[in-house]
């Protein structure tokens, strides 16, 4: 399934959101353009109009507001609202599942496990793969079947959730959008910097 192109929505759906810092160590409090990851993936989800709830909040009482919900990935600190607030909305008007993605650049290998290692194979064709990245957006309608009896949200590692939602519900219920280059992900304080370079509006 390739991604569709990032188009802006002009129609703006309420919805809540949740910066997930849950198993990601203690890489979202490092900094980038002197604020924390968490703090600057805060304040994008704020500007982009999407009502902000803390993970100490139930499930259940979200599924109860009726929103679409958005699960921002604080290691993807620099996500544009704008990105963020089109994938709120496409997920509420189309009903599916919005996930932000990015094209695999690396050169990516099979590995053939021989006596004594393992031994590097075919080159994997990079066309076929993405990257998950952030936002991960539930339309009401699955915030209600996924988390409306109590059940706690299924994965907080994005790329397992995804996997579990597409499992769930269909490929065709998870639309995957390709998302900026500011959104990529960072693993290292070395991707921090990189990041930080690659948007500094100077």
């Amino acid at each position: 399934m390739s991604p569709e192109p990032y188009d802006a929505f002009d129609i703006s759906v309420p919805a809540a959101g949740v910066v997930v810092d849950e198993g990601r160590g203690a890489l979202p409090f490092h900094l980038i353009h002197g604020e924390s990851l968490v703090a600057t993936a805060a304040w994008a989800a704020g500007e982009a109009g999407i009502d902000l709830v803390d993970l100490t909040v139930a499930w259940s009482v979200l599924a109860e507001r009726g929103d679409a919900l958005v699960l921002h990935d604080p290691l993807c600190p620099m996500t544009p609202p704008a990105f963020l607030a089109s994938c709120a909305d496409r997920a509420a008007v189309e009903d599916r599942v919005v996930v932000g993605v990015r094209p695999v650049t690396d050169t990516v290998k099979e590995v053939a496990p021989v006596a004594g290692g393992d031994v590097l194979g075919a080159t994997v064709d990079r066309d076929g793969l993405v990257m998950v990245c952030s936002p991960v957006v539930l339309p009401p309608a699955v915030v209600v079947d996924l988390l409306g009896d109590g059940e706690d949200l299924p994965s907080t590692d994005f790329v397992a959730l995804v996997g579990l939602l597409r499992e769930r519900y269909g490929d065709e219920r998870v639309l995957l959008v390709e998302a900026p280059p500011e959104a990529r992900r960072v693993g290292s304080d070395d991707d921090i910097a990189l990041l930080q370079a690659l948007t500094d509006p100077r």
